[in-house]
């Protein structure tokens, strides 16, 4: 089964310390001028290799993420045999042991320390108790450095709890989502064909691939670009711009024909924002750029700033499900990616996105996964395109996705599939690291609680991709490619591009 919100089978259920650390915590926090800071080591979904990426560096301070996730530590101490499996399964660096050794000393601490806490309490109270009489000068003095003496004592161990709850925390924050039991377990070849769409289609002449009918059509200039921006950057001209505005278009459009609220998102968000969605802004293999000096980033997806609007939310559940499309620009390093495979448009760092995103209750994800490929599906086959739907074996998952379907489309100038979407069910992954909870029978939503009782449980959530223009574009170039070097504009997107039906030569 999956992360359910609220019951006893999520490792990720809400942080629950025992209530007398909490009282303890709440109680003497103010007292601290200087809390330990908290490192969260965010898990990332990137799958890249080693080496190091074109990341801006960043100062120190920018680097630390103030926040947590709401982690049950019980659950997985409890299940401890699943989430190993799990893990496992996903080849997850987590370190369940640790988290495990660090709980232990955790509750073993807030005993012994509880006891310790009382007792320099009651001796506070004794000093204090002094201090209302009439005293000599040297006694009074005395007896304030004795008061101070057991104050930072508190303050010290105050420190010390939150010292190693926060050094749990960044070790459970590596711990990856549940995983379906239907995925395939192993690495990306262990991936199982949920369908199949369409044929490759038979071409009677020596075709070519986007990269060279983009240079013959004067459409797609990469030699430019890369002088200007460096290699893996391009510009579009002439029909291409036309193609990526009216697929944006297009891909919004049947969205909305679904339900979904359309959005342009911010393009810089915070790294905590980032995190919280289970990427990893400044790892070594990051796929995220990261602006110097600041704890900004620009994203990879809208999933990112997506997520975020509703981030410390108490959402009322007459509003789920929440269903939006975003469109953005993209930015990406590629860390790792070499070679013919990403010829081309295939592997860029920059790009325009159309994403389709929804929050909904725990027990609807499943269905709003399936209604998810169902769309993506819909629309590649309204373009005539020959697919593959993949279920994604556990390896290939990033660390949010409980389930996740791609779609790898053929690309006969390329000779071979490539990835044009993917759908995710991440269940409550991201939720709890947002904070985005909603409250059964809840009429109007509030922001952390506030105005409202009773009990909330965590949002799903679900991310799809609609539209990633420039891999759309590998596959109208190369399958609807003619004989006498001109482009053929799927009719779908005719309405969307004025009119256009024929991508032809500029020059003969």
């Amino acid at each position: 089964m999956g992360l359910q919100s609220c019951t006893k089978l999520s490792p990720f259920s809400i942080f629950n310390l025992p209530t007398t650390l909490n009282r303890f915590s709440n109680r003497f926090h103010h007292r601290l001028r200087s809390p330990p800071p908290l490192l969260v080591r965010a898990l990332s979904s990137s799958t890249a290799a080693a080496p190091q990426p074109p990341t801006a560096a960043i100062s120190d301070d920018a680097k630390v993420a103030q926040w947590k996730a709401a982690i049950d530590f019980k659950w997985i101490r409890d299940n401890k045999d699943a989430v190993a499996a799990n893990i496992r399964a996903r080849n997850s660096n987590a370190n369940l042991q640790l988290v495990l050794e660090l709980y232990d000393n955790m509750l073993n601490l807030q005993k012994v320390r509880l006891q310790e806490v009382e007792r320099l309490r009651a001796e506070r109270n004794v000093v204090a108790n002094k201090m209302k009489a009439k005293l000599e000068s040297s006694e009074r003095q005395k007896l304030i450095e004795e008061g101070k003496n057991l104050k930072d004592v508190l303050v010290s161990l105050e420190e010390d709890l939150l010292k190693l709850t926060d050094e749990l925390q960044q070790e459970a924050q590596c711990v990856p989502n549940m995983t379906h039991p239907d995925a395939p377990v192993g690495g990306e070849d262990c991936s199982t064909v949920r369908k199949v769409v369409g044929k490759p289609r038979e071409f009677g002449f020596a075709i070519k691939d986007h990269v060279q009918l983009g240079k013959d059509l004067d459409i797609i200039d990469f030699d430019a670009a890369s002088e200007v921006s460096g290699s893996k950057f391009y510009y579009l001209k002439n029909e291409a711009v036309l193609l990526e505005m009216g697929l944006v278009n297009w891909a919004v459009s049947e969205a909305m024909k679904r339900g979904f609220t359309p959005l342009t998102t911010p393009e810089i968000v915070r790294s905590s924002i980032v995190e919280k969605c289970g990427f990893q802004p400044r790892g070594n293999n990051t796929q995220v750029y990261s602006i110097v000096g600041s704890d900004q980033c620009l994203i990879g997806t809208a999933e990112i700033p997506v997520g975020g609007i509703h981030m410390d939310s108490i959402l009322a559940e007459a509003s789920l499900p929440l269903k939006y499309v975003a469109f953005s620009h993209c930015f990406r390093t590629e860390a790792g990616a070499a070679g013919t495979a990403t010829r081309g448009l295939y592997r860029v760092h920059q790009f325009s996105k159309v994403e389709m995103f929804v929050l909904c209750r725990p027990e609807e994800s499943d269905s709003f996964h399936e209604e998810l490929i169902s769309i993506e599906e819909d629309l590649f086959s309204s373009l005539g395109l020959h697919f593959n739907t993949l279920d994604m074996a556990t390896e290939d998952l990033g660390a949010p996705a409980y389930r996740k379907f791609d779609v790898e489309a053929w690309m006969p100038g390329l000779g071979r599939y490539g990835e044009i979407s993917s759908a995710s069910n991440c269940t409550d992954y991201q939720s709890r690291r947002l904070g985005i909870r909603y409250r059964p029978g809840l009429s109007t939503p509030s922001k952390k609680g506030k105005g409202s009782s009773g009990v909330t449980q965590f949002v799903h959530t679900l991310n799809a991709t609609a539209c990633a223009v420039p891999r759309m574009l590998v596959c109208l170039l190369e399958n609807y490619q003619q004989e006498d070097g001109t482009v053929i504009v799927p009719e779908p997107l005719r309405p969307f591009v004025g009119g256009l039906e024929v991508i032809d030569y500029k020059y003969r």
